[in-house]
């Protein structure tokens, strides 16, 4: 299998069953889990979502295996993460590339064995980077192995629910980027089957992954004669727990309380005060229970398709305004803090010091004959100064050089003629910028300011360039936030691939997340280069905040570690100077 991208994330995805389940992953004594057939079965009432576990299997023993131990002298396993019905979960580490991975094991002799490989390979075809991609499904020595990223920046949705219920515009970000992730999945035959609060996560830049793919149905042995309806209840649930920190359900799941029974399916907006109520009624047009939608305004959206296009309807959701702290009092210096012209400080009555007046103006004979004593110096001077200033030109024009006329000159090469050398502008904070939904590589943004020329963000190979072809991808580019607004002059860019062409140009923007098209922004600087090392200049300095790196080409590279030939490119470093 091709192996795709660097980041990491544990797939266990058990952290989200019900007591019953979760009492079922604690191996045994011996080291075989007991057979969960009963836990899951109480897991389908309590989420509601149609994946159904097929007939009863004979409960199968997890390979035996410990830490150290290496599959395909590469994947060297470090710890279990979860022993389940006949298979194992581990995280691990791949020594050929140095990187975390995890690790799904089992028998080769399994009866799912052959349906989880054949999951495996279908996800990892997909290779949609909204998806935790499978990086190798083998069958050797008696064992079936699927390895997958590993994301240590990520955060699992049940650990942000464990929190509380999500701002409207975190929930808003969820629904879209994992609706849209799920139509993609199901346009290419693809379900999930088990879209749960622990299958969902966040990366430290604020994308959401969605882990498991077709694969954890497989390993659990779920299938359903209605996927995308499956799918978009799951997705419907999600919204819902976001919103209300509740599971809707009558059943208490994931970490979450179930609603109070005998009530049936309410709004999320009649359970939590606050609740956006455009987000409120999504969740309920995604909750349908056999057939009959839960809400009365709208009808039932029934595949992620559906709920992609009333996410899109939807007026968009901005995120919350910054808080700013209010500035600490301005603490007056001890002169100001004087008495003088001021009220005494004190108990008793305030008594105001009189201000002494200035003296009177110069008076009488004496004022005048000082007055016109002043004026016949200042008339004097000025004749001297004038004789003097005629003197040195009559001199200049002569070929004389005089010492006056030495003193006025300046040295070409004094400091005064040096242009200031730009000073550098450290970078706080990164998010890829993708208008069409479709990200790159959202997670590995951060490798392009990390002062290391060996680590990289990447974009996908295309079938056609170098100029990118605009009804397949206008751009893609990266929002780099500088903390404050500082005027940008230059940029130094470190490519990986060389060849005809890179186009990079530079805009100012508003936000770390800009709604407003790439064409309304102010253009910075722009280049279009066939090295691997891209310097901008700007015209003239621009002031912004956050600065856009749009690539609208990119050269033509062979087949790699990551990726098929085509048309693509990496970035291994960013400066900014002003």
């Amino acid at each position: 299998m091709a192996e795709r991208s660097t980041a990491a994330v544990d797939v266990a995805d058990n952290s989200g069953d019900n007591p019953l389940t979760a009492k079922a992953d604690k191996a045994t004594t011996d080291g075989v889990t007991e057979s969960i057939d009963t836990a899951d079965t109480a897991e389908q009432s309590t989420n509601g979502t149609g994946g159904e576990r097929k007939a009863t299997e004979p409960s199968i023993a997890t390979p035996e295996l410990h830490s150290g131990h290496k599959l395909a002298r590469r994947y060297r396993l470090e710890e279990c993460v979860t022993r389940l019905d006949g298979f194992s979960s581990w995280r691990a580490v791949d020594e050929k590339l140095r990187r975390a991975v995890g690790v799904h094991l089992l028998p080769a002799d399994h009866p799912r064995a052959r349906s989880v490989l054949a999951a495996a390979r279908s996800s990892a075809l997909l290779g949609d980077p909204r998806f935790v991609q499978v990086l190798d499904a083998v069958e050797e020595n008696d064992l079936v192995y699927v390895v997958h990223e590993w994301l240590p920046d990520a955060t699992e949705l049940t650990a942000l629910l464990a929190l509380g219920p999500l701002e409207a515009h975190d929930a808003y970000q969820m629904v879209t980027q994992v609706s849209q992730a799920m139509a993609a999945a199901h346009r290419e035959g693809l379900a999930h089957l088990r879209l749960t609060p622990s299958a969902v996560l966040r990366t430290s830049t604020g994308q959401y992954r969605i882990r498991g793919l077709a694969v954890a149905a497989a390993l659990r042995g779920i299938s359903s004669d209605t996927p995308q309806r499956s799918d978009t209840e799951a997705i419907g649930a999600l919204l819902y727990a976001v919103l209300t920190q509740r599971w809707p359900y009558e059943s208490d799941a994931y970490g979450l309380h179930g609603l109070p029974k005998g009530v049936g399916l309410i709004a999320p907006d009649q359970v939590r005060a606050g609740v956006h109520r455009g987000l409120s009624e999504l969740a309920m047009r995604a909750l349908v229970n056999d057939g009959a939608t839960a809400s009365r305004q709208e009808p039932p959206c029934t595949t992620p398709d559906e709920l992609v296009k009333a996410v899109g309807e939807m007026p968009r959701i901005r995120p919350p305004e910054p808080a700013f702290t209010a500035p600490p009092e301005y603490q007056r210096t001890t002169y100001q803090q004087g008495t003088y012209g001021r009220p005494a400080a004190g108990p008793g009555p305030s008594v105001t010091q009189p201000v002494t007046p200035p003296p009177p103006a110069l008076q009488g004979r004496t004022g005048k004959a000082l007055k016109w004593a002043v004026s016949a110096l200042l008339i004097a001077a000025l004749g001297l100064g004038s004789w003097q200033l005629a003197d040195a030109l009559l001199n200049r024009d002569k070929g004389g050089s005089t010492e006056t006329g030495n003193t006025q000159t300046t040295d070409g090469n004094g400091d005064g003629d040096k242009p200031k050398a730009p000073v550098p502008i450290k970078i706080q904070d990164a998010q890829e910028y993708a208008p069409d939904g479709s990200p790159q590589n959202a997670a590995d943004v951060k490798n392009t300011y990390d002062g290391s020329t060996a680590s990289y963000w990447r974009t996908k190979k295309f079938n056609d360039g170098p100029d990118l072809v605009p009804s397949v991808k206008t751009g893609v580019g990266i929002v780099y936030d500088l903390g404050s607004a500082k005027d940008i002059s230059t940029a130094s860019i470190l490519l990986r691939y060389g060849g005809d062409h890179t186009t990079i140009t530079l805009y100012a923007t508003d936000s770390l997340s800009p709604s407003s098209p790439v064409k309304s922004m102010q253009q910075i600087a722009t280049i279009k280069t066939s090295d691997t090392k891209a310097n901008l200049k700007a015209n003239t300095p621009v002031k912004s905040r956050y600065v856009l790196l749009w690539m609208t080409a990119m050269p033509y590279s062979a087949q790699d570690n990551y990726s098929g030939e085509g048309y693509k490119q990496a970035i291994t470093d960013v400066k900014f100077a002003g």
